[in-house]
């Protein structure tokens, strides 16, 4: 069955189309995939189909596509909260 998987740098994105057997899980898919050997040392840690964060050992189904994610740079919750302590300083002021 056909898959997709999908990776994206901040300037640049990557989609590998790829056969794999009915059954086959994330990780199966992951390790015997373009992205990997293009990327060996790449953190396939966190991943999602069609942006559903999921385990590596589930099932694929025909057309999924996997998306490996990146660390966040920030934790949005900080970033938040930094912003609303410049807004607020700036209107005391």
């Amino acid at each position: 069955m056909k898959i997709e998987i999908a990776y994206a740098l901040p300037e640049e994105q990557f989609l590998y189309e790829q056969d794999v057997a009915d059954g086959s899980t994330v990780s199966e898919a992951l390790q015997a995939s373009e992205l990997l050997r293009r990327f060996p040392e790449l953190d396939i840690e966190k991943v999602g189909i069609f942006g559903k964060p999921v385990k590596h050992d589930q099932v694929l189904r025909e057309g999924d596509r996997i998306e490996v994610y990146r660390p966040l740079k920030a934790d949005p919750r900080e970033r938040r909260r930094e912003k609303v302590t410049k807004e607020r300083d700036g209107k005391l002021k």
